[in-house]
C-alpha cells in the first residue's frame, strides 16, 4: 500500500484507489438547516479528487462509506457538479461501500453510474468497509472514525493532524473530506500510525515503512 499525502490509499498490484468519508453535500445539508457555511465545497472536493485519480491514474475507485452526507444535502446544484465531474470519468469504475451516511442519504443518484455494496467487499487481500472491526474475509480497511492525532511541543503548543493508524487486524483512513471534523487517537493504541503533514505521510512510532514519493505510472 502506498500512504498518499492527499488522504488516500493507493494499492499499485490491483491499481486500487482508496478513500473514505468524502461527505459530498454535507454544507448543502448545513445551510438547509439554515447554518450558514460556505459554498463551493463540493466543487472543491472534486477538484481534490479529480487531481489525485489524474496523479494515481486507478483502475477502480473504492470509496469507504460516506460519500454522502445527507439526503437534505443533495440540492440540484450539487447533484449537477457531480454530473458534469462525472462524465468527465465515465469509464472509471467506481464502488461505494456503503456507510451510516449513505444509509441516511440513500444511494447515489443512477446518473453517477457508481456501484453501491454493503460491508464487507473482497478486494485481493482486503475486506473494505466503512466501520473498522476484524473480518474474516481479510485484513479490514475502514473509515468512519475520522482519525488524528495530536502532537505537542513546548508549553501549551499542540498540532492536530489527520492520520493513518494500522493495527494487527486492519486500518483506518483519514477522512478525504475536507469539510469534516476528527477523533483524536492515541499512537499507542495501534502498531502504526502515520500523519499527514503537508506534501508529505510521517510515521509518529516506530512504523517500519516510511512514506516515498508517489511516482506518476506511465
Amino acid at each position: 500500500m502506498e500512504l498518499l499525502p492527499e488522504r488516500a490509499i493507493f494499492v499499485p498490484s490491483l491499481r486500487a484507489l482508496i478513500v473514505a468519508d468524502v461527505h459530498w453535500g454535507k454544507a448543502a445539508a448545513f445551510r438547509a438547516q439554515g447554518v450558514p457555511v460556505p459554498h463551493g465545497t463540493t466543487q472543491s472536493g472534486v477538484e481534490h479528487l479529480d487531481a489525485l485519480l489524474t496523479r494515481t491514474n486507478p483502475a477502480h475507485l473504492y470509496v469507504l462509506g460516506d460519500l454522502l452526507h445527507a439526503r437534505a444535502g443533495m440540492v440540484p446544484a450539487t447533484v449537477r457538479t457531480l454530473e458534469v465531474w462525472r462524465a468527465t470519468r465515465s469509464t472509471l469504475p467506481i464502488t461505494l461501500v456503503r456507510g451510516n451516511h449513505d444509509y441516511g442519504a440513500g444511494d447515489p443518484p443512477a446518473s453517477l453510474g457508481i456501484i453501491c455494496v454493503d460491508a464487507p467487499l473482497q478486494v485481493g487481500p482486503f475486506a473494505l468497509c466503512h466501520h473498522p472491526g476484524a473480518c474474516d474475509g481479510g485484513y479490514v480497511l475502514a473509515g468512519h472514525i475520522h482519525p488524528v492525532v495530536q502532537l505537542r511541543g513546548r508549553g501549551r503548543q499542540k498540532l492536530t493532524l489527520r492520520c493513518f493508524a494500522f493495527g494487527a487486524q486492519g486500518g483506518l483512513l483519514p477522512a478525504f473530506g475536507e469539510f469534516t471534523g476528527g477523533a483524536v487517537i492515541e499512537p499507542r493504541d495501534f502498531t502504526s500510525v502515520y500523519v499527514v503533514a503537508g506534501d508529505d505521510v510521517v510515521p509518529v512510532n516506530d512504523a517500519p515503512v516510511i512514506h516515498a514519493p508517489y511516482v506518476t505510472p506511465g
